[in-house]
């Protein structure tokens, strides 16, 4: 795992070594081990190297071609690397085992066809001086970050936002941007928090070539069940053995390994094929709270007991709420999953013992185990109905004397399903919701946003997606929005924080088309979750595991925001800083932390993400000295 970054100028001129220098110095944490830069002309490339394969200087990057005409700059890891060599060693010469020269020479057989053969995680910038061609690549799910930045003589990119502030002027702030993160808790891509930033959306690719962009998608996943439906004995082998294989991939490593055990069925069923997988205890790392609704220690200690793991464990209580300006600072982006809270103790835990961690993301999204999935049997059969039918119908019905409770229920009920789903599931999933915004804005950022929604933005995801039935649709847009732009942000953000690096057996993308492909009551059948995989792992697992509902990663911040960290939430949210912002009315921000406080209402999600907000701004608008590199730090790197 590594940061990457470089500059791109259009008009030839000169690119400035120490600028390149100093922006892959600023992503040193995510590539402790290596640092590197190549310049010549127009072209600068940056590199910080976490060591995994390979770890002699032969893995040094930026890495060239034979002749040097192809660099490379490459986060992330390809699992097929070996194959592809093996179609390759006839006709190149390879100075290392590493897969970032694979994607090298690659690149000179296939171009910008490469990409689609890479099975992996991966951020990627290739450089071709002959075609004066830059290529930008990022992976299928979005495991790995990359932001540019398109100016009118340039072109710039980094792993990290903050790497492409390095030496600029300040950007402003996108109202667009910061009205989704209040209705989503993330940035969604392709915004970044500040105008003039973008993110490369996953399974996307950006060509600069004589100046010209242009971005495409490479790889879709499409929700279109199996023609020819087979045994679930069938099902239940293939889908086994693809995560089997996954997991397999997954442990290759010349660095120790480990894995996240939440006690959950995802990451117990990861345990359990990498006890199958090697000869050594597996080494795990879970981490709980004092709090018993929030804790699954007790779940996670029966899995590591059943595969006599080599296991460690981590406690986290209300003083963990200190490492919020730091979390501000490490997302680069205002952030609002309170889960990254455990997640970065998590990853510093499990760094002082291993540098590699597999874990058990995706699982919810392949195979429906978010509770928003179970939908009842009048939600599917009318929303396969035509939106006009629908319409009527619930014309019909309210038509008629509401004589009873029922009857009105019915009502309400049918004239939501006279809406398309989206604007159902927007109400399912958001924190501020169009009232509580129309509410909560000043009449000067309203009008900043005034034609942007987030209803609109997630009616458009519904429509990109490549699905039969409203589950698969819910799954789809999940899988392009919520899982790249939040769960994934924030393993990637806390593990490299921390110079971890964090693999995910089930974002596989040979088991991501299996899933999307099964028959839907392989995913949920009888109210039961994640049927397929609660069936293939029953005799893998303890029973507690596989029976127990589906918890989350939560967070107990309402209570800590009504216990001891009262005065911070006061101290940052009430303070003249925050309610002269100008987003929000002060008197909308005062009752908001006052009804908190008092109980009336839970609003700790809506507090903790106004928080971030607030801690976001302190660190990245009202400074301007913190992406300033003294010149030894610079010259160390260049």
């Amino acid at each position: 795992m590594c940061g990457i970054a470089g500059q791109l100028n259009f008009d030839r001129t000169p690119v400035l070594p120490q600028r390149i220098a100093a922006m892959g110095a600023s992503l040193r944490h995510r590539g402790p081990d290596d640092a590197g830069i190549y310049v010549h002309g127009e072209i600068g490339l940056a590199h910080q190297r976490l060591s995994i394969l390979d770890l002699s200087p032969a893995g040094h990057q930026p890495m060239p071609n034979e002749d040097e005409t192809v660099w490379v700059t490459f986060n992330g890891e390809i699992y097929n690397f070996e194959e592809l060599h093996r179609q390759l060693r006839d006709r190149h010469t390879f100075r290392s085992r590493t897969d970032t020269e694979v994607i090298v020479h690659l690149y000179e057989e296939y171009g910008l066809g490469c990409v689609a053969m890479l099975r992996g995680m991966f951020a990627i910038a290739i450089w071709d001086a002959r075609k004066h061609r830059l290529l930008l690549a990022r992976d299928r799910v979005g495991k790995k970050p990359l932001y540019y930045t398109q100016g009118k003589d340039s072109l710039v990119f980094a792993s990290e936002l903050k790497a492409l502030l390095v030496g600029e002027q300040p950007y402003d702030v996108d109202p667009v941007a910061l009205h989704h993160y209040l209705t989503f808790q993330y940035v969604p891509a392709p915004w970044s928090i500040f105008t003039g930033i973008k993110k490369l959306s996953p399974g996307h690719i950006l060509v600069c070539e004589q100046g010209t962009i242009t971005e495409q998608t490479y790889w879709t996943l499409s929700y279109h069940e199996h023609p020819r439906p087979r045994s679930e004995q069938d099902y239940k082998e293939e889908f086994l053995s693809l995560l089997r294989e996954s997991t397999r991939l997954r442990l290759a490593s010349d660095v120790p390994l480990g894995a996240f055990l939440s006690g959950g069925l995802d990451s117990s069923t990861v345990v359990a094929l990498m006890s199958e997988l090697t000869t050594q205890p597996v080494k795990t790392f879970s981490v709980g709270f004092k709090e018993d609704a929030f804790n699954e220690l007790p779940y996670a200690r029966e899995v590591a007991a059943q595969f006599h793991t080599d296991h460690h464990e981590l406690i986290v209580e209300d003083s963990a709420i200190d490492i919020l300006p730091t979390l501000a600072r490490v997302f680069d982006e205002p952030f609002a999953d309170s889960s990254a809270i455990p997640t970065y103790y998590l990853s510093q835990l499990t760094r002082k013992f291993v540098t590699v961690t597999l874990n058990g993301d995706g699982g919810d999204e392949l195979l429906a185990g978010y509770p928003r999935y179970h939908l009842s049997a009048l939600d599917l059969a009318l929303q396969e109905c035509p939106i006009s039918m629908r319409k009527r119908i619930a014309h019909m019905i309210h038509c008629l004397p509401a004589t009873s409770g029922l009857l009105a229920a019915l009502q309400n009920r049918l004239e939501r399903l006279s809406q398309p789903f989206s604007h159902t599931y927007l109400g399912r999933i958001c924190f501020f919701g169009p009232e509580e915004k129309d509410e909560l804005y000043t009449t000067e950022f309203s009008r900043a946003v005034l034609n942007d929604n987030s209803l609109d933005l997630l009616t458009d995801w519904f429509d990109r997606v490549t699905a039969t039935g409203l589950r698969n649709r819910l799954l789809g847009v999940d899988t392009m929005s919520y899982l790249p732009d939040d769960l994934l942000v924030k393993v990637d953000r806390a593990t490299m924080a921390h110079g971890l690096e964090a693999r995910s057996p089930f974002l596989d993308h040979h088991v991501l088309e299996f899933c999307a492909a099964l028959p839907t009551d392989y995913k949920i059948r009888g109210g039961v979750s994640k049927y397929l995989l609660k069936t293939v792992m029953r005799d893998r697992l303890p029973p507690v595991v596989l029976q127990r509902s589906k918890m989350g990663f939560g967070v107990p911040i309402d209570q800590w925001f009504r216990g001891s960290c009262r005065t911070l939430v006061e101290d940052i949210l009430l303070s003249s800083r925050c309610l002269q912002r100008g987003y929000f009315k002060p008197d909308l921000i005062r009752r908001l932390v006052e009804e908190q406080h008092q109980g009336r209402t839970s609003y700790g999600s809506r507090v903790y993400a106004l928080l971030m907000l607030e801690l976001w701004h302190r660190e990245y608008v009202d400074r301007t000295d913190w992406n300033r590199l003294s010149e030894p730090e610079i010259r160390a790197v260049a």
